[in-house]
């Protein structure tokens, strides 16, 4: 089954691999998985010059923690966890956060990135209820098993070939679902997403119409032709170097521009692709803390319907 993130997902492998994030049996693996073949990803890697040594320095940074944390100034203490809600088809896993205090929140959606629902994700997710949002983040490997119970190699290549009508849908799902707390004020719905999760977040965007506002980082865009029914504002966020991206933008503006659509992007210097994951290699704090904060901006701005 072809996807039209498979090729996003084969190509950015190629790329940690050139760039020496990954080694030949790590990036063999991880294409073989996606594209199903083995043959298929010897032969990709075949025409690839990797780095001679070592990819970039580790960057680490402390995250928001569990429920109750300290938070930044000015923040919400939290509470979080595992939850399961219904889906069009099953019971879908996801992880909840929201303001630990009385009162009625705007509703936020976070799609993880290729990796599945990680730790780091869940950390974005309390970082939006310390922001004063009722924030969920689907595992979209819910049918096979939940992202915790799988060999994180798998990961790509089920996610991969997987229908992103399916993404789709299970985004619409966990809206729903939010709708029916008490604490969640109904009035539309933000959403943010990164790498393939960014791509995730361009097409819920063209799929749910009560979909607010969107930043999607540096995914994989959709075709052109299919950002007409887009009713979210939108906030791109890119990194410089990450060209296989980029080079797409153009596009992107037109058709938003053709279509009357509210469109803004940035693009950060001296970044690569992932940036924002302060638990990665390319992790770069200053862009990253300045991304977020254009986020919640953005979040803030058009959130309400009467935007």
């Amino acid at each position: 089954m072809a996807t039209d993130f498979k090729g996003y997902l084969i190509e950015e492998f190629i790329e940690d691999y050139e760039e020496g994030s990954l080694q030949r049996r790590q990036a063999l693996k991880l294409i073989a998985g996606v594209a199903g073949s083995v043959a298929i990803a010897d032969s990709l890697l075949a025409a690839c010059t990797p780095a001679p040594s070592g990819g970039f320095p580790l960057v680490t940074s402390a995250t928001l923690g569990g429920d109750d944390p300290a938070t930044a100034e000015g923040g919400f203490l939290v509470a979080g966890d595992d939850i399961t809600f219904p889906g069009q088809d099953t019971k879908l896993m996801a992880y909840h956060s929201r303001p630990a205090k009385e009162g009625s929140f705007p509703a936020a959606l976070v799609c993880h990135e290729n990796r599945g629902l990680t730790e780091h994700i869940k950390d974005v997710t309390r970082r939006l209820a310390s922001s004063g949002y009722a924030a969920l983040a689907v595992d979209l490997l819910t049918r096979e098993g939940g992202s915790a119970s799988l060999d994180p190699s798998d990961v790509p290549g089920l996610l991969g070939n997987t229908p992103p009508e399916q993404f789709v849908q299970d985004f619409i799902s966990g809206w729903e679902w939010l709708k029916t707390q008490e604490y969640v004020n109904p009035d539309g719905v933000v959403m943010t997403g990164f790498c393939f999760g960014g791509g995730v977040t361009w097409r819920v965007a063209i799929g749910l119409p009560d979909l607010r506002a969107a930043v999607p980082f540096y995914g994989p865009h959709p075709a052109p032709e299919d950002l007409e029914s887009i009713q979210a504002a939108v906030l791109a966020v890119y990194a410089e170097s990450d060209q296989r991206i980029n080079q797409s933008i153009p596009q992107i503006e037109a058709a938003m521009e053709e279509y009357g659509k509210v469109y803004e992007n940035v693009i950060y210097p001296d970044t690569s692709h992932a940036f924002h994951n302060d638990t990665g290699p390319r992790y770069a704090p200053e862009a990253s803390a300045d991304a977020w904060s254009r986020t919640l901006a953005w979040f803030e701005k058009y959130q309400s319907s009467d935007t």
